[in-house]
Parts: structure tokens; sequence; C-alpha cells
């Protein structure tokens, strides 16, 4: 138990964010021209919508050329590693390429609630956070908008940016653009939201999510490795998984916590999530139209434990922050 632990933590003092060296050897400028590509005729993520973003046409995100954010700000919401004492600097993006009914921040990935802002500006909010001490930059919803971060990261290692970067998605990202990402971001720290088909279809319109998640935890893991902490548990490098526990079992938690212990690792980092309420556009005979039970929760642990999967996230429930 020992020895995993220590597997598990990185210095401080020798840890450089992966960027730095991308940036330094010259690689950085080859993966903002290749994302960018994506985007004349968009395949930036599964959906694959085909229209030329770079003329601000829009597909199913809603998402157009230039970044849009919703807010961004020191956040003390976020799982214990990434929060620390200083907080994790969440930048919220607008939009998002899954329809989930469901969404907790429908009026930021539905609505479109947020304004566009320029390379630059993106650029400055990142130093901004860094100088307010926050261990780490936390994009919110990236999936869409991942030229744009790109462009904006060269922009702020320019000026100085050096903390680690945290890729916070909804788990419907690409290999291809992902494989861009290798050698960008730390943290990955996505959602595995539905283990069937039907289900993923239905409250989130995309029915080929179980597979396309499945395949983009692997890449994520195969960059990163497990989560490591330094020696004040602050999460440096590697992956965090999500899941929200669903009312009526419709999250397909056991075999989300099969497929994390023989398919990734059983030192998977997980926050299994309790915070489920309905909201967004749920109807009234839903069976998502009710909270989740504390015996729904406490099986989704237990079904966790089952497979192998020990390092759950532990923290004080917290108030929903409405935006």
């Amino acid at each position: 138990m020992n020895m995993c632990y220590n597997l598990l933590k990185m210095s401080s003092v020798n840890f450089r964010s992966a960027y730095l060296k991308t940036y330094e050897d010259g690689l950085l400028q080859e993966k903002i021209r290749k994302a960018e590509q994506l985007l004349k005729s968009c395949s930036v993520c599964p959906r694959n919508c085909g229209i030329d973003r770079t003329k601000d046409e829009k597909g199913f995100c809603e998402a157009g050329s230039l970044p849009e954010v919703s807010s961004y700000s020191s956040h003390f919401g976020e799982e214990r590693p990434l929060v620390g004492r200083h907080g994790s600097g969440t930048i919220f993006l607008t939009h998002c390429n899954l329809g989930c009914s469901f969404c907790q921040n429908y009026s930021i990935s539905h609505l479109g609630e947020g304004r566009t802002v320029s390379f630059e500006g993106l650029s400055k909010m990142m130093m901004e956070l860094q100088r307010s001490e926050c261990h780490n930059i936390n994009f919110v919803s990236p999936t869409h908008y991942v030229p744009q971060i790109l462009r904006a990261l060269l922009k702020a290692i320019e000026m100085g940016l050096s903390v680690p970067l945290v890729y916070n998605t909804g788990g419907y990202d690409s290999v291809e653009s992902l494989r861009l990402l290798d050698g960008v971001f730390d943290i990955y720290m996505p959602d595995f939201k539905y283990s069937q088909s039907d289900v993923a279809q239905q409250y989130s319109q995309a029915q080929d999510y179980p597979q396309v998640a499945r395949d983009a935890l692997i890449e994520m893991h195969r960059q990163v490795g497990d989560l490591k902490n330094n020696d004040q548990g602050i999460a440096l490098r590697g992956l965090l998984v999500r899941h929200l526990v669903l009312p009526e079992g419709l999250a397909g938690t056991k075999d989300v916590m099969r497929f994390l212990s023989t398919e990734i690792s059983t030192n998977t980092y997980v926050n299994i999530m309790d915070q489920y309420y309905p909201c967004g556009n749920i109807p009234l005979d839903s069976p998502l139209h009710r909270r989740i039970t504390s015996e729904e929760f406490h099986q989704a642990i237990e079904w966790a434990k089952e497979e192998g999967i020990t390092r759950l996230d532990k923290r004080e429930k917290l108030r929903l922050v409405w935006f």
C-alpha cells in the first residue's frame, strides 16, 4: 500500500507543466495549425458537423471561430486535489457538444450564456488566475474549443504561464483531437456519464457516447497515466474521472467502474457524485425527475469497491452555484 502511494506522488520541485517542453521543442505551433484545420469542416469533436467554423458557421454546439466564456474564477467546488488552499482556476466555456437534458449549467451549455473573447483575452484570463495563486488552469467544457485554447495558450506561455492545465470534459471527445493535446494538458478530468447507448441517446443526444468515452479515456490515460499529487496532495499530472450517479441506475455505474478497473487502472482517481437533481429540461414523468436516494449512492460506492476502485474523492457536500 505504501509503495503504491509513493508511486502516485510527484515532487513539485522537479515538476514542469507538459506544455512548456512542447513549446520549447517548437511543437506547439504545428499542433495549433492541425487543430485549426479541423475547424474548416468541423471535426473537432465526434459530432463531425462538417461546417466551416472559421466563417462562424454553427453546428450542434453553436460555437464559432472565437472562444466564448461564461465566467472565470478561483473555484473551490472542484475535487480536493485540484482545489488545495488557493482553488482551481476555472474558465467556464460557453456551449457544449453534448445535449444533456438535465445539465446543471443549462443556461451556459444550452442557452449560450457568456461572451465572445479574443485569443489574447483568454490568455490574460489564464494569467490572472495564475497570479491569484490558483493551483491550475481548469477549462470546463473545452472539447469544442480545442483549437482556440491551443492558440490562446501560445500567448499565455509567452506571458509566463507555468501552472498545470486541466481538461474538464463531458467525455465526448475525439481521439484525433486528444492526440493533438498530447504534451499540452497535464490533467484530464472527463465525465463517464453512461454505459448504455440508448440512455446516452435519450438524455444527451449521443448514441455513440459509451464507446466514444471509452476510447477517449484510454487515450487520456495513455498520455498522462494515473493521477499523481505533490506532498501537499495537489494534483500535478494524470487522469481523474467523474461519474454522476443517476436515478434508477441509468448511468450504468457498475459497468463504468468495471471498465475503469479493467481497461484503465485500479488506481484511477474517481469522483462518484451524488449531487444529481432534476433541472434543465426534464419532463415530470421522467425517471430523472427526482434526486437519487442514499441507497442508490451507497450502492454505487460498493460497486466501485467491488471492481477494485479505491481512490475515491471525498469532500463535503457543496451548495449548487448558479452562473
